[in-house]
C-alpha cells in the first residue's frame, strides 16, 4: 500500500486538506521575493559596466563587471546547496539575499574609494544575490504536485519579469537620490539594490513558514525526513550518476544557459558594429528578456502536459533557430532582434523543463544537493562561455559564435534522442 504520512504526529505539519492553501501561500511569498530579487539585480546590472569603467578609468576593464556578477552565484551555489540540504530553503534564501546586500554595499564603498579590486569583490557578492532567485524555482517545486511541478517552477521564474523590467527604469532615480552624499551617481542603484535585498531577506525570514523543503521531506515519510546521509553533496553526486534523466536535466540546464549567455553577451557588440545605437540595442535586449521570462508559464504548462523530454527538444529547436537567425543577420537589425527573442524562449524552455526533470529524477533527500550542483554547473559554464564568446567574436566573428552556441546543444540532442528511443 502507498505510504500515507501521519501528519498529526509531526508538530506544525499541515493536514492533507490544508496543503493546497499552503502551496498557494508559499508560492505567493516566493513570487514576491522573486520580484524583489529581480529588481535588485536589474537595478545594479544596468550600470555595473559603467561604474567599472568610471572607477578603472578604461573601457578595457569594464567587461570584468559582468564576469564578476556571474562568478558570484557560481561561488555560492554549492555552499548554499549544503546549507539548504541541512537546514531547509528559508535559511539559504535569507543568506543569499544578505550576501547580495553586503556585496552591493561593498560596490558602493569601492566606488567612493576609487578601488577597482574592491569594486569587483563587491560585484561578486552582489551577483551572489541572484542565487536566491535561482534557488527559489526549486523551492516552488518542493510542495508542488508532480503533474504541476513545471508550472510551479515556471510561475516563480515568470515573476522575475516584473523586477527585470522595473530595474533599469529606476536606475536613473536611484543615481539622483545619492547626489550630495559623496557617492557617484552610477553607484546609486547599488544603494537601492542593497535595501531591496534586505527587504527580500526579511520577507523570506518572516513569511516562508513552514519551510517548504523540510515540509516536503516530512510529508514523504520518516525515512526521508531522517535521512541525513542522503542529503550530502556526495549523495547528490551518487544520485546523478544513478539517473540518466538527472544527467540529461543537468546537461539541458547548463547547455541552454551557456548558449544563451554566450550569444546574448556579444549581441550588443555585433549590433554596434552594424550601426545600431544604444536605444536600439536596449530594445533588442528587452525583447530577449521578455522571451526569457514572460512566456515561462507556457513552457511550464507544456512540460507538464506534453512531458519534459518534448519541451527539452523544443528548447533545442528554438535555440538552434535563434542561432541561425542571429548568426546570418548581418546588418539586419530586425532579424537579430527576432533571433534574440527566440533565444530567450529557448532558454526558458530549457530551464523550466530541465529543472522539473531534475527534481523528478532524484530522491527527495538528495534534491537540494543536486539542485545546487545544477546551479553551480550552469553558472560556471556560462561564465566560461561568456569569456570564450569575446575571443570567438574577435577572432572569427559573431556568425561563428552562433555556430558554436548551436553546437553546445549537441549533447542535449543526443541524450533526448536516446531517452525517446528507450521510451519507444
Amino acid at each position: 500500500m502507498p505510504h500515507t504520512p501521519n501528519t498529526s504526529a509531526i508538530p506544525g505539519l499541515p493536514s492533507p486538506d490544508r496543503l493546497p492553501a499552503l502551496r498557494r501561500r508559499i508560492q505567493a511569498v516566493l513570487i514576491a521575493t522573486q520580484i524583489l530579487g529581480g529588481l535588485g539585480i536589474a537595478i545594479g546590472v544596468a550600470l555595473a559596466a559603467v561604474l567599472a569603467k568610471d572607477v578603472s578609468g578604461t573601457e578595457a576593464l569594464s567587461g570584468l563587471a559582468s564576469t564578476a556578477t556571474v562568478a558570484g552565484p557560481a561561488l555560492l551555489a554549492m555552499p548554499l546547496a549544503s546549507l539548504m540540504a541541512r537546514r531547509g530553503r528559508r535559511g539559504g534564501l535569507v543568506l543569499a539575499y544578505l550576501v547580495g546586500a553586503f556585496g552591493a554595499g561593498v560596490v558602493v564603498l569601492g566606488s567612493v574609494l576609487g578601488s577597482f579590486p574592491l569594486l569587483l569583490a563587491g560585484l561578486v557578492g552582489f551577483g551572489a544575490g541572484s542565487s536566491a532567485n535561482l534557488a527559489a524555482r526549486f523551492a516552488a517545486a518542493d510542495l508542488a504536485e508532480p503533474d504541476r511541478r513545471a508550472r510551479a517552477i515556471s510561475t516563480v521564474v515568470w515573476a522575475t519579469t516584473i523586477g527585470a523590467v522595473l530595474g533599469p527604469n529606476v536606475a536613473a532615480p536611484a543615481g539622483r537620490s545619492v547626489s550630495g552624499l559623496g557617492i557617484p551617481a552610477a553607484a546609486g542603484p547599488f544603494v537601492w539594490a542593497s535595501g531591496v535585498f534586505v527587504v527580500a531577506a526579511v520577507t523570506v525570514a518572516l513569511l516562508l513558514r513552514p519551510d517548504p523543503l523540510l515540509t516536503a521531506r516530512a510529508l514523504a515519510g520518516p525515512e526521508e525526513a531522517e535521512d541525513a546521509d542522503g542529503r550530502s553533496l556526495k549523495a547528490g553526486l551518487r544520485a546523478v550518476r544513478a539517473s540518466s534523466r538527472a544527467r540529461l536535466a543537468l546537461v539541458t540546464v547548463a547547455g541552454s544557459h551557456t548558449a544563451m549567455v554566450s550569444i546574448m553577451s556579444m549581441t550588443p557588440v555585433a549590433l554596434s558594429h552594424h550601426g545600431a545605437d544604444i536605444r536600439l540595442i536596449g530594445l533588442v535586449i528587452s525583447g530577449h528578456i521578455a522571451g526569457m521570462y514572460a512566456f515561462s508559464p507556457v513552457m511550464g504548462w507544456l512540460s507538464d502536459r506534453l512531458g519534459r523530454l518534448t519541451v527539452i527538444g523544443l528548447a533545442v529547436a528554438l535555440i538552434s533557430t535563434a542561432a541561425l537567425l542571429a548568426g546570418t543577420a548581418g546588418a539586419g537589425h530586425g532579424q537579430v532582434a527576432l533571433g534574440l527573442f527566440v533565444l530567450g524562449l529557448g532558454w526558458s524552455a530549457g530551464l523550466v523543463s530541465g529543472s522539473a526533470l531534475l527534481t523528478d529524477s532524484v530522491p527527495q533527500a538528495a534534491r537540494a544537493a543536486v539542485q545546487g550542483l545544477s546551479d553551480f554547473i550552469m553558472n560556471t559554464s556560462a561564465g566560461l562561455g561568456g569569456l570564450a564568446a569575446g575571443l570567438i567574436v574577435s577572432q572569427a566573428g559573431y556568425g561563428w559564435l552562433n555556430v558554436v552556441g548551436a553546437c553546445l546543444l549537441l549533447p542535449m540532442t543526443v541524450l533526448v534522442l536516446r531517452g525517446a528511443l528507450r521510451r519507444a
